[in-house]
């Protein structure tokens, strides 16, 4: 299986199609326990109208619905964002063995930042965190989005 920085331009690939929507640039990609790309997922906020069309949330549905299961037992995600508080909860609810992500979100991660959600003894399931991953390519990318978009 290709390395974590391998996985993470292909969530970078997916987040730079998101833009053309007016959606924040973040990609992910679900990976099953073999390590095959079953499922991506980019913002689809603007898109569709919808507060929960991150692009974690995204490619959780897709995955579920690839693999049959809302069970997503020994699978891994990568993303190019830190994921937020809603997200590292439907991350704990799928399952999900792993959480790769590449820029750190000091106002509202919830996996490593401002909390920690998916490490958390009190949880029944607790999900293996690798943060950092191609950092300075996935904040650059979302620093570049925000600089032409905030007014």
């Amino acid at each position: 299986m290709p390395g974590w920085a391998t996985w993470m331009g292909r969530a970078l690939e997916v987040a730079r199609t998101v833009t053309a929507h007016g959606d924040v640039p973040i990609g992910a990609l679900v990976l099953d326990p073999s390590g095959k790309v079953i499922a991506t997922g980019g913002n689809e906020r603007e898109l569709t109208g919808d507060p929960t069309a991150h692009a974690e949330i995204v490619a959780l549905r897709r995955a579920a619905e690839r693999a049959g299961s809302w069970r997503l037992d020994g699978h891994t995600l990568v993303v190019t964002l830190e994921p937020c508080t809603m997200c590292a909860g439907a991350i704990a609810q799928a399952r999900l063995a792993r959480v790769v992500f590449g820029a750190y979100d000091e106002k509202a991660g919830a996996v490593a930042s401002l909390f920690d959600v998916l490490r958390d003894p009190r949880l029944p399931h607790r999900v293996e965190v690798v943060g950092g991953i191609a950092e300075p390519v996935c904040a650059s990318l979302l620093q570049e989005f925000f600089s032409t978009h905030r007014h």
